[in-house]
């Protein structure tokens, strides 16, 4: 009886040796991004990028990575919720999102209230992380894009005037960034004659532009999303004015020269990345797995969009764990980072010091004019 047992127990014991090991559950990041909607270009080109970089690096502390998106639609409410559902339902470590300030905000404060730490590729306001523990970005902010736009008005394109015209329904970066502007150009001698305001889906700018025309300002500031500022673009060279014009990041999208045409050539924008500025080892490898998986260059809400998966995937591994107060301490301890982008460095307050790219419209596509480091 008892070597009949003891034949069993061998038995037993050989089966299970041969059973395939437990699957190990992967590590879930959230992202929210906005695929439907006004501003689905950044939403879209931030997938793809980093689609492209979790192709680069799908594991991290031994364990399959998994990217849980959802669709912000474009709208501040959406956005909260989809990071509430990704927290709640499925239970993600770390998040990436949102593209704009307005969705970085509302989910921001969600993530800060679960302690999961969250990085927003391209979200510039200077709010986003102020009194945060949890949220951070990839990206510059809008203290240095004002000022430096600023420079570039005033020394490089010698503007002694301006006139600025924002979009009063995205408080939260046309007017946030246009008030930082007007106070960088004037404490550098230059004036604003006159700020103008516009609403998202607005098709008629007549008036505004015949105030400014009045005014004869020496160039026109309109950092706006790309859809206003096509179509502005459109009717300021349809109305005879030829003032240079200045935009920000917001327009820094392949559909602004596609719906402005012409009338974008020579706009100088404050960006993010130019394939041209590439010159870290990761940013080269990069641009090359996306040029070679989506037969076309990578831009700059891509190169962001990688940016914020490898910092975070990067936090996560050197915290040795999925916790997320270890993650933020891990995040905060980014200070040579050298990323696609350039050279990143996230201060212990949680913001970002970065480069910024000023590019120019020319013969229909952007072209890169020189970095600013801060």
């Amino acid at each position: 009886m008892k070597r009949a047992f003891r034949i069993f127990l061998l038995l037993a014991f050989g089966f299970l040796q041969n059973l395939p090991a437990a699957a190990v559950e992967p590590i879930n990041i959230g992202v929210f991004l906005p695929m439907t909607g006004s501003v689905a270009a950044f939403g879209q080109m931030e997938w793809l990028g980093i689609q492209t970089a979790h192709k680069m690096l799908s594991m991290v502390l031994g364990r399959k990575v998994k990217l849980v998106l959802e669709d912000s639609k474009s709208d501040q409410s959406e956005a909260g919720e989809a990071v509430e559902r990704l927290i709640e339902e499925h239970k993600v470590v770390g998040i990436i999102g949102g593209a704009t300030s307005a969705d970085a905000l509302a989910g921001g404060s969600i993530a800060e209230k679960y302690g999961i730490p969250m990085i927003s590729p391209s979200a510039t306001n200077l709010l986003v992380t102020r009194d945060k523990k949890y949220v951070f970005r990839a990206c510059f902010d809008d203290s240095f894009q004002s000022q430096t736009a600023a420079r570039q008005a005033r020394i490089a394109m010698g503007a002694n005037t301006a006139a600025v015209i924002v979009d009063i329904a995205q408080a939260d970066y046309s007017v946030g960034l246009g008030n930082l502007f007007l106070k960088a150009f004037g404490e550098m001698g230059g004036k604003v004659l006159i700020t103008a305001y516009i609403q998202t889906g607005d098709r008629d700018f007549g008036r505004q532009l015949s105030e400014i025309n009045a005014a004869k300002p020496d160039i026109i500031y309109i950092p706006n999303y790309y859809t206003e500022d096509a179509l502005l673009a459109r009717q300021i060279r349809e109305m005879g004015i030829k003032t240079p014009i200045l935009m920000a990041d917001g327009a820094h999208v392949p559909e602004l020269i596609t719906a402005g045409g012409k009338a974008v050539e020579g706009v100088y924008l404050t960006s993010h990345f130019s394939p041209e500025m590439v010159s870290t080892n990761l940013g080269q490898r990069f641009v090359a797995n996306f040029k070679k998986e989506h037969k076309r260059d990578v831009d700059g809400f891509g190169a962001l969009g990688a940016d914020a998966y490898f910092i975070l995937t990067g936090a996560i591994n050197k915290s040795k764990s999925s916790e997320g107060s270890k993650i933020r301490a891990a995040l905060i301890e980014t200070k040579n980072y050298k990323g696609v982008t350039g050279a990143i460095k996230i201060e212990d307050d949680g913001r970002t010091v970065k480069s910024l790219v000023v590019t120019r419209v020319k013969n229909g596509k952007f072209n890169y004019v020189t970095t600013v480091n801060p």
